[in-house]
């Protein structure tokens, strides 16, 4: 099976005042294509540096990290954009959509950053945006602006936003931690779903056992490392 992200020995100091704090001690972590794993560890542990990094918004004090065979560590600031905007999808704890667009328009603009303008209103763009909102139940919310949507619901146009463009992984930090009950296991579903019919790599930090256990896999961080890989329970 192919590797499609590769961590090798990441360390992250950052230097607060006179004080060296070290986020990451050494962590090396492979992601198969078609993985669903889950990351989890008490506040503090390094997991969210570690997806940061894993995504390309930070760099390593030491250490490689490869994404779909594309070395980021030795990649320029431009050239990690670029990797970025082709090949990740982003879903974090806070929905970022850009309030004065409709659905269809968030979707639409991702398309237009993840093709630099190319081909933005293609007929097969706007069969693969009504694809995606009808996996994730928002078909009836297509022209509808944030605002007009439930908290549910706008992490559901999150994930399409993420997901359109067929990136080569999902990254999600904390993606149920603002909603309720309800709202995070049609997310969770939505994240299972995905993985088992595309076969979509997800990346998931998470502080919930349960979200976790929909995963196929499970790594356990602690003070910057790597303690406890394990096997999730399938659902």
């Amino acid at each position: 099976m192919k590797t499609i992200l590769q961590a090798e020995n990441l360390a992250k100091v950052y230097r607060v005042g006179s004080v060296d704090v070290h986020a990451l001690r050494g962590v090396s972590l492979g992601v198969e294509e078609g993985e669903f794993l889950a990351i989890m560890g008490p506040s503090g542990c390094g997991k969210s540096t570690l997806l940061h990094l894993m995504g390309g918004l930070l760099t390593p004090t030491s250490g490689r990290i490869s994404l779909d065979g594309e070395d980021m560590t030795a990649a320029s600031d431009a050239r990690r954009t670029d990797i970025r905007r082709r090949k990740i999808g982003f879903v974090f704890q806070r929905f970022n959509l850009f309030p004065t667009l409709t659905a269809d328009g968030n979707l639409r603009l991702a398309e237009r950053i993840h093709t630099g303008g190319r081909g933005a209103g293609s007929k097969d763009g706007e069969e693969r945006r009504r694809e995606v909102l009808s996996l994730l139940k928002l078909e009836d919310k297509l022209h509808h602006k944030p605002l007009e949507m439930s908290g549910g619901e706008q992490q559901r146009v999150a994930l399409a936003r993420a997901v359109v463009n067929q990136p080569a992984i999902i990254l999600a930090d904390e993606p149920t931690g603002n909603l309720d009950t309800e709202n995070s296991a049609i997310v969770l579903n939505m994240f299972q779903e995905m993985n088992y019919r595309f076969n979509q790599t997800i990346v998931m930090i998470t502080h919930n056992p349960e979200a976790a256990a929909m995963c196929r896999r499970i790594v356990q961080m602690r003070d910057g490392q790597i303690v406890a890989p394990s096997t999730g329970v399938q659902l």
